[in-house]
């Protein structure tokens, strides 16, 4: 059964992390608490749950649970806010147009806020068990430092992943430090790489210990891929203040040193034999959906929503118009984003992700028996098929949320990391293996010869294996928010883009590589009256229809407002959102957006 993320901390020093903005004489005064922190920190039942205590601001509300998660990594080659064309505050988030005081960001309690209680939660508990724990590999008290690590650069990350630069905090507050201004990225990027090579040698491996038999808690496998994740981005291209976009001048941050050590980082996972590929792609999502959070499979640490928590099926999930069979999380829920019109077609038609992760339908209105129907949606309106209700174990019955975790990290992205490390430290044949996994795992073994083995013999040179790298990124993280981050630190936003505009123009024309995709859907109910049966979606797949399709539906309604919609301004210069005003006017001036 999913365990609660919400225990109970018993470290009333946590205030803090809420008040950002507190008095001095707050800070300056020793907290009052029921327990002595030297206590809580030599305890372990008690420092886990002062640790358990660091997840909280997940899911609070205007944290990852409905604001980070909801609207960023919209919008990329691959995904798009399915309102872009739809003036106002939430289109601003996706179209590269945030403003400092959007109305859906710009309270006290937002991300930043949240995030960085997080961080000064993380922050108390690295201190106490620093101090009293003695910790060391071999006891929980030293696990427990190396999750705490952990989470706090998870946050940190996602901050960088978000603004840019921030003000870093690796100490509890003080009335010396209440208000800081911006720290180069870089500095953060070195200060997170070191904790996380500190937190592999305390966190156990993937069912070593009954605490890590669950993705809900940090294990070593995952700390090793963030720390990849983290020195891909740290040597990547970013947009920084003045100069524009470019890569770090730090020489640490080089590539050849932080590829080296994501690469190893890899490996040491891939060899540990801890976490594997599941063997169907759709399993990924049905475990996700009905909350099997059990370790040693291919999610490596997820976050963790209680079953009352968390928005991501209320958010991306297939769209349900009402209330019906599968849930009553409420009207029109799901759908909020989707996947752009061309992937689905960019997909090989044997490629097993493709119906997995493009679904051209939603469910109806539910009749007076609460039964709702597929029904089909615009051209211009994919939804994710990674996230669904009709997959849930659970009858979500809450207005606001479904309990669905957020899947952070995949063994395939390990996968794919070491594929691409690889190939730039050591040239294309050392990558092969890496991706030939990813592509036997997409493709049905009897295509193997021709998707995955004449596939990859194509692919003799650097430059060929880094493409063939970048469009397997593509085909199976999209709709989990990953692409922008990358797309990023390969300096392919805007260009990776602007090719999707492209593309879109050709399908609405159906001109080159969209020449033969009908425009005419038939459809025809299964037997039990719900399925939709379709006919049309293939290329190729033209009148005549066979027979006993016989109902109709023209899907052909994307135009070139729905395309030029995918961004507003240049997103080579709008890659971060703005610091939100309300943080800016309670920084004493130490805050500005450059």
């Amino acid at each position: 059964m999913k365990s609660t993320m919400k225990r109970l901390t018993y470290l009333l020093a946590v205030v803090i992390a809420s008040v950002l903005t507190a008095c001095n004489d707050f800070l300056e005064t020793p907290v009052k608490s029921t327990l002595d922190e030297s206590v809580i920190f030599s305890t372990p039942d008690l420092a886990r749950g002062a640790v358990d205590g660091i997840k909280v601001p997940f899911g609070e509300t205007n944290s990852y649970r409905g604001r980070f998660l909801p609207w960023y990594g919209m919008n990329t080659d691959v995904e798009w806010y399915n309102a872009s064309q739809t003036a106002g505050d939430n289109a601003d988030l996706a179209v590269y147009n945030a403003q400092p005081n959007n109305a859906n960001m710009n309270t006290e309690n937002n991300t930043w806020a949240q995030m960085y209680s997080g961080i000064e939660r993380a922050n108390l508990c690295i201190r106490g068990l620093r101090r009293y724990g003695n910790p060391s590999p071999d006891n929980e008290l030293g696990n427990l430092l190396g999750e705490a690590l952990t989470l706090r650069a998870v946050y940190y990350a996602d901050l960088l992943k978000a603004w840019g630069d921030v003000p870093a905090r690796f100490e509890p507050i003080s009335s010396e430090t209440i208000y800081l201004p911006k720290t180069s990225r870089d500095v953060i990027y070195k200060q997170l790489i070191a904790d996380l090579g500190e937190a592999a040698t305390l966190v156990p491996w993937p069912n070593e210990t009954a605490s890590t038999s669950s993705v809900e808690r940090v294990n070593k496998a995952f700390v090793k891929g963030l720390r990849a994740r983290l020195c891909l981005a740290a040597s990547g291209y970013s947009q920084y203040p003045v100069v524009g976009i470019k890569r770090s001048d730090d020489p640490e941050l080089s590539v050849a040193n932080m590829y080296a050590i994501a690469y190893q980082e890899c490996l040491d996972v891939i060899n540990s034999g801890t976490a594997r590929l599941e063997p169907l792609f759709e399993t990924v999502f049905k475990k996700n959906n009905q909350d099997d959070v059990t370790a040693g499979g291919e999610t490596l640490w997820e976050i963790p929503f209680s079953d009352g928590r968390g928005r991501m099926l209320f958010t991306f999930a297939v769209r349900h118009a009402t209330n019906d069979q599968y849930h009553a999380n409420g009207a029109n829920r799901g759908g909020q984003a989707g996947p752009l019109p061309i992937i689905f077609y960019d997909f090989d038609e044997k490629d097993t992700r493709r119906d997995v992760t493009c679904v051209p339908y939603r469910y109806g209105t539910a009749d007076q028996n609460g039964f709702a129907r597929q029904e089909l949606v615009g051209l211009n309106t994919w939804y994710f098929g990674k996230y669904r209700y009709e997959w849930m174990d659970r009858f979500v019955t809450s207005t606001n949320d479904d309990g669905v975790n957020k899947l952070y990290m995949r063994y395939a992205e390990i996968l794919l990391m070491a594929a691409e490390t690889a190939n730039e430290l050591q040239g294309p044949g050392a990558a092969l293996p890496y991706l030939r996994e990813i592509r036997q795992r997409a493709f049905n073994s009897a295509d193997w010869t021709e998707k995955v083995d004449n596939y990859l013999s194509t692919l003799g040179t650097k430059e060929a294996m880094f493409t063939a790298i970048v469009d397997e990124h593509k085909f199976e993280f999209t709709g989990e928010m990953e692409r922008k981050q990358a797309l990023i630190r390969w300096n392919l936003l805007g260009t990776k883009i602007d090719e999707a505009k492209v593309k879109m123009y050709a399908l609405i024309d159906r001109t080159g590589e969209y020449a033969n995709v009908p425009s005419i859907l038939h459809y025809r109910y299964a037997a039990d009256n719900e399925t939709l049966e379709i006919y049309g979606l293939n290329r190729g797949e033209n009148d005549p229809a066979p027979v006993g399709y016989e109902s109709t539906f023209n899907w052909d309604n994307l135009n070139s407002e729905k395309v030029e919609s995918i961004y507003i301004q240049n997103p080579d210069t709008k890659q971060f959102w703005p610091i939100w005003q309300v943080f800016l006017n309670s920084s004493n001036g130490q805050l500005v957006n450059e």
